[in-house]
C-alpha cells in the first residue's frame, strides 16, 4: 500500500507543477489583455476627441457645410464607437468633473458581460479552466494517496486553498464579468502553489489521532471556502483604492496614467460587490469559528483555550465584523472600508503563515 500512496503523491506533485505552469501562462494572458485593451481605449479616446473637434468646427460653418460635416464627422464617431468593440472599448459610466470626453470613464458598474471581443481575455479564461482541471487532478491524487481529505497540513491547505480560490473565481465569472481580477487571483494562486512546493512541502502521510475526525472535513472546508472569498474581496478592495485615486485625479483635471483601469468598474461598484461577498464569507468564517470550538471540545475537552490559532481566528472574525458593521451603520464607505477589508485579509494571511510557523500551540502539529 505504501508504494501506491507514494506514487499517487508523486502524480499529485506533477499535476501541481503543470497547474502552476498553466496558471502562469493564463496570468500572462490576463496581463496582456489589460495592456492591449488599455492601448485600444486610448486610441478610441484620441479618435473621439478628434471627431468631436471636427463636429465643433462644423457648428461654426454655414448650415449646408455643417450638415455635410455632421454627416462625415459625428456620424462617423457614432459608427466608430458603436462597433463590435462593445463594452470594453466603450465604457458606460463617466466621472463628473472637467475630464475630457472618455478620459474619465470606467467599465460598466453592473459587471455584466457585453458584446466585446477580447481574444486575450477569452484565452486567459480558457487557460484558467484548463489549469483548474489539472489542479483538481493534483488535489484528488493527493487525497487518494493520503487516504483522506487533502487538507491535513500547510502544504495541502495551500494547494487546496489555491484550487478553491481559482474555482470560486471561475464560478463567479459565469454571472459577472470579473476578468479584470484575473491577474490578481491567478497571481495569488501561483504564489500559493510555489510557497507550498518550496517552503511547506510535506510527504503523503497519515494524520495524528486528534485530526482523524469528520470535523476536519467540516471545519477546514468551510475555512478554505471563506478564505477563497476573502481573497476575491481583497483583490477588489485593492483595485478600489487604485480606481478611487484615479477617479479623483481625473476629476481634478489630471492626466489618466492608468488607462488599463478603464476595464475595471468604478470604485463604488467594486465596493458594493466586495461588501456583499464579504458578508457571505463572514457567515462562513462564523461557522468556521463555531465548528472549531465544537471540534476542540471533542478533541481536547474544552471549547476555548486561548490557543494562538484560536485567538487569531477570532481576531479575523472581529475585524470583518467591524468592517460589516462600520460600513452598514457608521457610514464607513470608500477608501476606509477598502482598507479595513484589506486589513482583514492580511490577518487571514498572518494566521495561516506566521502563526502556523512561529507560534507554538495545540495546532502546531497539524500545520493548520
Amino acid at each position: 500500500m505504501f508504494p501506491i500512496n507514494e506514487t499517487m503523491g508523486q502524480y499529485s506533485e506533477l499535476f501541481m507543477l503543470l497547474a502552476a505552469g498553466t496558471y502562469t501562462v493564463a496570468f500572462i494572458a490576463f496581463a496582456w489583455d489589460l495592456a492591449k485593451s488599455s492601448k485600444m481605449l486610448r486610441a478610441v479616446d484620441l479618435k473621439a476627441a478628434e471627431l468631436s473637434g471636427q463636429a465643433a468646427e462644423a457648428v461654426r460653418t454655414p448650415a449646408g457645410v455643417g450638415a455635410r460635416a455632421s454627416g462625415s464627422g459625428v456620424d462617423r464617431a457614432d459608427a466608430h464607437l458603436s462597433g463590435p468593440a462593445g463594452r470594453a472599448e466603450r465604457p458606460t459610466s463617466a466621472l463628473s468633473g472637467g475630464a475630457s470626453a472618455g478620459a474619465g470613464q470606467t467599465a460598466d458598474g453592473s459587471m455584466r458581460y457585453g458584446g466585446e471581443r477580447r481574444a486575450p481575455a477569452r484565452v486567459a479564461v480558457a487557460l484558467t479552466v484548463l489549469g483548474a482541471a489539472i489542479h483538481a487532478a493534483g488535489v484528488i491524487t493527493r487525497a487518494l494517496g493520503a487516504g483522506r481529505v487533502p487538507w491535513g497540513n500547510m502544504y495541502e491547505f495551500l494547494t487546496t486553498g489555491a484550487f478553491v480560490a481559482v474555482a470560486v473565481f471561475l464560478l463567479v465569472l459565469i454571472r459577472r464579468d470579473l476578468r479584470f481580477l484575473g491577474t490578481f487571483v491567478i497571481g495569488l494562486a501561483i504564489i500559493m502553489l510555489v510557497a507550498a512546493s518550496i517552503a511547506f512541502w510535506t510527504p503523503v502521510g497519515h494524520l495524528v489521532p486528534a485530526l482523524q475526525s469528520y470535523w476536519l472535513v467540516i471545519h477546514v472546508s468551510i475555512a478554505v471556502m471563506s478564505s477563497a472569498l476573502f481573497t476575491l474581496t481583497f483583490a477588489m478592495s485593492a483595485l478600489q483604492l487604485v480606481q478611487s485615486h484615479r477617479q479623483k485625479t481625473i476629476a481634478a483635471g489630471g492626466a489618466d496614467k492608468l488607462g488599463f483601469m478603464r476595464l475595471v468598474p468604478n470604485a463604488l461598484s467594486l465596493e458594493n460587490l466586495s461588501y456583499r461577498i464579504n458578508a457571505i464569507a463572514f457567515v462562513g468564517w462564523t461557522f468556521t469559528l463555531m465548528f472549531g470550538a465544537i471540534w476542540a471540545e471533542k478533541a481536547w475537552g474544552r471549547f476555548w483555550g486561548w490557543d494562538t490559532k484560536e485567538v487569531w481566528t477570532f481576531v479575523i472574525w472581529v475585524v470583518y465584523a467591524g468592517y460589516l458593521h462600520a460600513r452598514a451603520t457608521r457610514g464607513w464607505t470608500g477608501t476606509r472600508a477598502a482598507w479595513l477589508s484589506i486589513v482583514g485579509y492580511l490577518c487571514v494571511v498572518f494566521n495561516f503563515t506566521i502563526v502556523n510557523q512561529f507560534f507554538n500551540g495545540l495546532h502546531s502539529y497539524s500545520g493548520l
